[in-house]
């Protein structure tokens, strides 16, 4: 598959594959069956115990497991078939969530089983971003990347507003079944359509032990300056996603209640993901020269809160801080095709892990913040702090050489 004549993907070559449509069938479903669960999750411990504190905790059990499972998981994806990584991830995910809808299950136990299907789907991911440029060979890599991006988004926003109307048609254990039921179609979609493909070898001929495999990938990233400029650059996460995690006061302080908050949640990702699928498919050098300027375009919008905008404009902000964020699709592909692809998928987990430590932190520093300011102000600061960052991070990227020189597609 080729570009246009002008250096452009176009989104048609992307979906021409077989193997590429399975993957993002496969995706979809599964993401969409992932939010119905969180929700049916959080309302069933709530029933259970009557504690919003447990109903929260449960919450972010769906996300914390990924912390340890990223860097210590990951690598299964280099050592085995990415393939195979993929489909037994979905086959435990669905047993295990099957299992969660045994009616009577003490909570403990239910939550203890939430932390085995977030491991056993820890390896999936990086296996199936570092299977991708295989599938997808050349620029075709980074817009299909952006369209798995953007359904995912999609979605999550899908399987939040539907979860709560089938937690009441169907009940909690009725929607964990239908999570199993997404995971076993994920499965057999990538079972039956992708083609298997060996293990990725290392070019040296030997297969490092696990600990070797994590301690390894951590030094290839800090050794290669242009990795760990992409890294930073995901990591700047902390500094805007203060937006989402003031949404609900925000809207309070507007009187908009939780319709404005809504609006506020949904401003971000609707930005992200109409503008990843027009960047992902410019020219790669166009990219990587803009990774930059759309990073700091990133916070800079959120500056403007401190003049306490009403409630359009605040929307306004939100898309377009959430436009420019759409960087992170040019910053995660090419990531993955500068790292040697026999350490592909533990590396990408690294990276994973790094976004997620920065945006707890961020979401942790915003909320405490806002305790001793008012939302808007805290937003704003956070908008120039943000702002600064990313111009540190675009001065370690054109001192790493990026900008002067090329890497294959696959190594």
């Amino acid at each position: 598959m080729v570009g246009s004549p002008d250096g452009r993907t176009r989104y048609r070559e992307v979906f021409a594959s077989a193997e590429f449509r399975a993957l993002f069938a496969a995706h979809t479903i599964s993401t969409v069956g992932d939010q119905f669960a969180r929700v049916a999750l959080t309302v069933l411990v709530f029933r259970d115990t009557g504690s919003p504190a447990w109903a929260a905790i449960t919450y972010a059990l769906t996300f914390l497991p990924d912390l340890i499972g990223g860097p210590l998981l990951s690598g299964l994806a280099d050592r085995y078939p990415r393939r195979a990584v993929m489909i037994c991830s979905d086959l435990l995910r669905a047993a295990l969530v099957a299992l969660m809808a045994v009616p009577a299950l003490p909570w403990p136990v239910v939550c203890g089983l939430l932390v085995l299907v977030q491991l056993a789907g820890a390896p999936a991911v990086p296996a199936r971003t570092a299977l991708l440029p295989h599938i997808l060979p050349g620029p075709t890599f980074r817009a299909g990347a952006a369209a798995l991006s953007t359904v995912s988004q999609a979605a999550q926003v899908a399987g939040f507003a539907a979860g709560g109307v089938l937690v009441v048609a169907v009940g909690t254990g009725g929607v964990l079944l239908i999570d199993a039921a997404s995971f076993a179609a994920s499965a057999a979609a990538v079972a039956w359509w992708v083609v298997p493909r060996p293990a990725p070898g290392d070019p040296a001929g030997d297969r490092p032990g696990w600990w070797r495999a994590v301690t390894s990938g951590a030094v290839l990233v800090w050794r290669d300056r242009r990795l760990l400029a992409l890294i930073c650059f995901a990591s700047l996460s902390a500094f805007y996603i203060c937006g989402e995690a003031l949404a609900v006061p925000l809207a309070d302080q507007l009187g908009g209640g939780p319709v404005a908050a809504g609006l506020l949640f949904a401003a971000y990702p609707a930005g992200c993901a109409l503008a990843s699928l027009f960047v992902a498919t410019r020219p790669e050098r166009t990219q990587l020269r803009a990774l930059p300027v759309l990073a700091v375009a990133t916070s800079a919008p959120l500056i403007a809160c401190v003049l306490n905008p009403d409630l359009p404009v605040l929307v306004l902000l939100f898309v377009a801080s959430g436009a420019a964020s759409a960087y992170h699709a040019i910053a995660s592909p090419t990531f993955a095709l500068w790292t040697p692809d026999h350490a592909r998928g533990q590396v990408y987990g690294l990276a994973v892990t790094a976004l997620k430590i920065a945006q707890g932190l961020g979401v942790a520093a915003a909320g405490i913040a806002a305790e001793h300011a008012s939302p808007h102000h805290v937003l704003a600061a956070g908008g120039v702090l943000g702002v600064l960052a990313a111009l540190g991070v675009g001065v370690l990227w054109r001192r790493s050489g990026a900008l002067d020189e090329g890497r294959p597609v696959t190594s």
